[in-house]
This record gives structure tokens, sequence and C-alpha cells, in this order.
């Protein structure tokens, strides 16, 4: 493989991590005469502003030995009063405290970064070749790096030099530094890397490559069959904390986060609850190597870095991912039909427990994403919708309504897709037309009420076309009140307050204690729990809850609905199995054709 000299070249030193500064030496080989220099204001995949300049200090330019003057012209771009064709050195550091996966992190045990926090744009330059070099702690032995772009003079340890053929390439490769576990495999002829930072020493990761080789075959052959893989190589880099959980797809790597007891266990058959989880993590970001990094919003076909990039279209890439990421796992052999039923009757809830589902449609969500889903408030339940969770329920309708029809089914349709955009941007009309082509009818009609109306989907119906009965259930006492807790040792504090439901007709706010209760006879409990209710209240209808908002003691009347009746306010429902071959017929593994 012949490597491009680099027209823009970094050089990344953790020098002092117990600083949390990254120090970065920037280079433009042939500036122009007036160089503009850039940071991106947000990284793709994570669609807010997130100002990554408030981390940059000290920026200073250099030229032939002489300063050169910085004029900054906005919160994150830079001129420089260079001379034209001749080397520009620039000098700066980040500030890592951010423990996602969207910025960097730097301490004395494990480092991380994106390229969008820490490598300047050199404006006209974008399309060059890029290098970096990424250099180990000065008085920090034993660490490593990992990341997936080209090697090109890297020791054993993974420091050293690596090529990006652009500045889009560069910021779409995540780099890992510390000592971390490290295994590799292979799928289907393509060679992955997963590495571990901080899991406990019970951590078994035979099982872990063991199941994402899995879940790596089953989507490579769902997307291609037998033909070959759309990417190369890939990285999964997966940082285990206390607690937490996410994930940040890139082209050809992740960047994952979970919780240290999520991990399977040396020596223990069953797994923790939370791996079944961790590994529809793997496969939503997993099946993002094709559903946006490289099939796409035409709207992302270029990035902007400097500003908001809107589509409508995320109801598709994150909600279509969503539904394949836990029928995929069933696929894959990884969980058993009563467990995938699980997770979609959690989906289902979810969705039907948003009265901002009545007010917003998906794909209004989905453009709004910028201001909502990732600046979430009190009144969030009330005036929008997850792109992730509806998106996937309108994802799963349209599938069965197409294996009702008995023409196609919506894999079929993933693929066209894929075949008919070259892995590339597309639009909503290219969608419609592949329904089109594979069905010979329009489905415009289901897509404009279901992705662009706000009426309820038809689960129930489908869901029982395919031998699956949708049932009331029993709600949680929060559900049944109309409202989101946190429950505490101290007592139970009122995250949100939900559209329609007893706590907004009794005046319950965000942000209030709930102490406890009176009953018509005049006894009065303490709570802790909102399962208290069922103690103390017993069959009573009305009960008045003490609560403490600003320090004021107030009483506020509220119905109490009895536990056991199912509530229509939202919905809350299971899933059971009513015709198991048909069910089989939808959720069997399967070996797709060649794409």
């Amino acid at each position: 493989m012949t490597i491009a000299t680099p027209a823009v070249y970094f050089r990344v030193e953790p020098t002092d991590p117990h600083t949390h500064l990254f120090n970065v030496t920037m280079v433009v080989a042939r500036p122009a005469a007036r160089q503009e220099l850039a940071l991106p204001v947000w990284i793709p995949g994570s669609y807010l502003v997130r100002e990554f300049s408030k981390n940059l200090q000290q920026l200073k330019a250099r030229q032939n030995g002489e300063e050169v003057t910085l004029r900054q012209l906005d919160k994150h771009r830079w001129i420089a009063s260079c001379a034209r064709n001749q080397p520009l050195t620039l000098t700066y550091q980040v500030a890592a405290y951010d423990h996602s996966v969207r910025t960097a992190w730097l301490d004395g045990s494990r480092g991380f970064f994106n390229g969008t926090s820490l490598c300047l744009r050199a404006v006209g330059h974008e399309d060059k070749p890029h290098g970096i070099d990424i250099a180990p702690p000065a008085r920090i032995k034993g660490w490593q790096a990992a990341t997936s772009l080209t090697p090109v003079k890297v020791n054993r340890a993974g420091f050293g030099t690596y090529a990006a053929a652009n500045y889009d390439e560069l910021v779409d490769s995540p780099v890992e530094l510390g000592r971390f576990w490290s295994a590799r495999f292979t799928a289907c002829g393509v060679p992955h890397r997963i590495v571990v930072a901080g899991a406990a020493p019970t951590f078994d990761g035979e099982r872990l490559v063991a199941d994402t080789r899995r879940i790596c075959e089953t989507e490579i052959r769902f997307w291609h069959g037998r033909r070959k893989p759309a990417h190369a190589h890939y990285l999964f880099m997966l940082n285990v904390v206390d607690d937490g959980y996410g994930g940040l797809e890139h082209k050809n790597s992740t960047a994952l986060i979970c919780g240290r007891r999520d991990l399977p266990r040396v020596g223990e058959k069953q797994a923790p609850e939370g791996y079944n989880t961790l590994l529809g993590l793997i496969s939503h970001e997993y099946f993002h190597t094709w559903n946006v990094k490289r099939m796409r919003p035409a709207e992302f076909a270029r990035h902007d870095y400097d500003a908001e990039n809107y589509t409508g279209l995320l109801w598709f890439f994150e909600g279509f991912t969503s539904y394949y990421d836990d029928l995929l796992l069933r696929r894959a052999g990884l969980i058993d039909h009563a467990a995938y039923l699980r997770l979609l009757t959690k989906t289902i809830n979810q969705v039907q427990q948003t009265p901002g589902r009545k007010v917003q449609s998906v794909a209004e969500a989905s453009f709004d994403a910028w201001v909502k889903y990732y600046r979430q408030d009190e009144n969030t339940p009330n005036s929008t919708v997850s792109y992730y969770t509806k998106g996937s329920l309108v994802a799963l309708c349209l599938d069965l309504a197409l294996r009702q029809h008995g023409k196609a089914t919506l894999d079929d349709v993933m693929r066209g897709l894929w075949r008919r955009t070259r892995g590339g941007p597309m639009s909503l009309d290219d969608v419609l037309q592949v329904l089109h082509d594979l069905t010979g009818r329009s489905w415009a009609g289901e897509i404009q009420r279901w992705a662009y109306g706000t009426d309820d989907l038809p689960l129930k119906e489908l869901l029982a076309s395919q031998g699956i009965a949708m049932q009331p259930d029993t709600a949680a006492p929060a559900q049944r009140l109309g409202m989101r807790v946190q429950e505490g040792a101290v007592g139970i504090a009122v995250k949100a307050v939900l559209s329609g439901g007893p706590a907004e007709q009794a005046g319950f706010m965000a942000g209030d204690e709930w102490l406890g209760i009176e009953l018509a006879d005049g006894d009065a409990w303490r709570l802790h729990r909102l399962d208290d209710l069922a103690l103390y209240a017993g069959a009573a209808r009305r009960a008045t809850a003490l609560v403490s908002r600003d320090r004021r003691l107030l009483r506020l009347p509220i119905a109490l609905q009895p536990a056991a009746s199912p509530t229509a306010m939202p919905d809350t429902v299971r899933l059971n199995v009513d015709d198991a071959e048909l069910a089989r017929n939808w959720l069997r593994e399967e070996n797709p054709g060649a794409a």
C-alpha cells in the first residue's frame, strides 16, 4: 500500500496524564496566505453542538522560526497571518475530562480521544492526506495505543505514525490509550480487534469475543451474503466503568461503554442480566457500519463541522438500526424467542408510555434532535418521542406489513437500498422506490402515517399476523399515576409529570419530593417507594399526597387507581406467542442470499 505524504500532520502527546492535558502539534505543509483553522463544534453520530473549543488552550503558531499572529474569528475558528506554501506549525493543549465516547479523556490510567476534540481543521486542505503521530506518556510505562487508522510506522505497543486519506477519516477514527485487554478474531474473512479497558480480573474475554464474532458474522451475511464485505478491518473499543452505558459508531470502529457488572465472568455459565444489553449495544453500533456510516442521509453526504446538520431521517438510520440490533441477536442464536419478545415489549411500552408521541412525529423528532433529544428536561416526555424507540417500531410495522403482503421483507428492503445507493447517500425517495420495486405497490401512505404522523402504530394487528398477541398489562405505580420518579433512601423525587395523568391533575410538578400520604380516615404514612402505596392505601381510590416543594409542605389530593387494574393512560402491554410456527417464520435464523 502506498501512503501519500500528509498535507496536514498532527502529533498528540499525553505528556503528563495527571494534568489531563493532551499536547498537540499540527503542521500544515503548504498553507494559504491567510490560513483558516477550525475545531469542530459537534461529532457525527451525536447530534448536539458540544463546543469542543472550550477545552482548547494556549494556541500558538510559528513559521520559519518566527511567531505568527493568530486572530480569532469566533468561538471555534482562527486565521493565521502566515506566508503561503511554507510549513505552518501550531501548538496547543486540549483538556480531557469527559469520560463519554464523544470527546476526550486522560488520566493516569487511561486516555481516549476523538479527532473532533483534538484536531484542528485546516480549511481548504480537508480532502488531502492527513497523518498523526501518537506518542506514549513520558513517565508511565506499559501503555498501548489502538485505533482503526492505517499504520505507517508503529511499534508493538501501537504508538507511532498513522495515515488518513483525509480529515473526515482522521476524525472518524478514535484512539484508545492505556493498559487494556486485547484480542483479535476474524469474521467472514474480515480481521477484527477488541480492546477492553477497566474490566475486573474475573472478566470472561473468550465469551465476549465468541459472542461478538457471532454478531459480526450474522450482520456481514445480512448485508452481503457470501460476497465481499464493505469494510476491510474493524476495531471495538470498550471502556468498562462502575456504572455506564453508551456507544458511538465510526466507519471502521466503535467506542463503547458498559458497566463492570454487565460483563460475563470466568467460570459462570449464566451471564449477568446486563450482558444481553451490552450485546445489543455491540449489535447496534456494528450495524451502523452499513446503516449511517456508509448508507447515510443525503444531508450527511459531506459533514459540516461548523454547525448543526439537519435531517428528518434519523428515525430510519437510528430507528431501523435499533430494530435490527436485538432481532439479529435472536438470529445469531445469542438470545431465544422469549428474551427477544421481552426486549420488544420493553420498547413498545417505552413508546406507549410517552405522551409526546401524540404531539410530535418521529420525523419531526429526527429534525429536532439538536435541541430536544440531547437536551432533555422535565417536559421532554410530554413534547417529543424518541426516534430510536418509535423508529424501531416503525421498522417493525413495515417488516410485518411486508411479510403479510408476501412479496418481500424489510431485510430485502435494506439490501435493496444498499444496492441502489451503492452504500452511499440516500433519501426518503430511495426508500419508497425500493419498496415499490420489491412489492409492485406504493408504501407512501404507510410511511406518511407511521413516520410523519402522530397516530398510534397498528402494532396489535401486525403482530397478530405473525403469531404474537399483544395484550393489556398492569402498569407500574409511577406509570399509573402519570409520573417518572427516582426512588432513594430519603424519599421519592419526581423527575417528570406526564400529560393527562392523575399526578398532573393533582398539581404535582417535576422537582417535588413526595414525602407521604394521608388517607380519608386520618392515617398518614411516610413513603420511601411508590410500591408503598399499595401497602398503606390498599383499596382507597383517593388520598392526599404530602409533598415538599422549595421547602414548602403541600397537600395535593390525588386519585389512586387500583394496582390490579390495567390502565389505558398510557398503555402498558405484554406480548405472548399465539402461533409458534408463524412466530418462527419471522424470528428464525436466516442465511440471506448475496446482496
